[in-house]
């Protein structure tokens, strides 16, 4: 099946057991814009002054990708990529990727309770061949072969919410910064996604560090 970068993310940001190997915070603004940035790659939004444009309202074929086209197309004036991250990421996107994976036999959704008593959510891969593409794609990029943008934006975002290294542990942090700086889209898009990437990371950041701060 045809699964969007954010739903890659997904696959990759959670591990056998249904756990994730990063918090909330890094994930879902890394999500979001993931969202962002395949619209970019799908030539419907740019960067102009600054600013995410709208270039093309027509859909792309996915239910989130044309939802969140159709916010920026309603918004009464041009915004920020980081204001963007910051409107869409949220546990309810991070919930409705992870429901349709489920609903297309991807993922198992397992309901629980730890020590009995508090409600837990696992999703297990219930096709591991999908995941696998995946890998497969992104290790012959981070081992030498020219990435496709697709795949490089992936890499960025993944590097973007510190799970490049926990997905894929031992990798070169030189080819991976390579692949996130790189020039590998044309040169209006890769400025877009440039600044899509940068946003999620401000976005993350802000986020790590506020938690970390209620919590000292």
């Amino acid at each position: 099946m045809t699964v969007t970068i954010a739903e890659e993310l997904l696959l990759l940001a959670y591990k056998e057991d249904g756990k994730p190997l990063i918090n909330s915070t890094q994930l879902d603004p890394a999500l979001a814009g993931a969202i962002l940035a395949e619209l970019a790659v799908a030539d419907r939004v740019e960067l102009s002054n600054k600013k995410l444009t709208l270039k093309d309202p027509a859909p792309v074929g996915d239910d989130e990708l044309d939802a969140t086209l159709t916010r920026i197309a309603a918004e009464r004036k041009d915004r920020t990529p980081q204001w963007w991250v910051q409107r869409l990421h949220s546990a309810k996107l991070r919930t409705r990727l992870l429901t349709k994976l489920a609903s297309a036999g991807v993922l198992t959704e397992e309901r629980g309770k730890v020590l009995g008593l508090f409600p837990i959510t696992r999703w297990l891969e219930a096709q591991p061949g999908v995941e696998a593409n995946v890998r497969e794609r992104i290790s012959a990029v981070l081992a030498g072969a020219d990435p496709d943008a697709r795949t490089a934006v992936l890499i960025a975002i993944m590097h973007a919410a510190k799970l490049d290294r926990k997905a894929f542990p031992g990798t070169s942090k030189a080819r991976v910064k390579e692949i996130a700086e790189g020039a590998w889209a044309g040169d209006a898009v890769a400025k877009t996604i440039a600044s899509i990437n940068a946003a999620a990371m401000a976005a993350i950041t802000a986020a790590t560090t506020a938690t970390a701060g209620s919590s000292g």
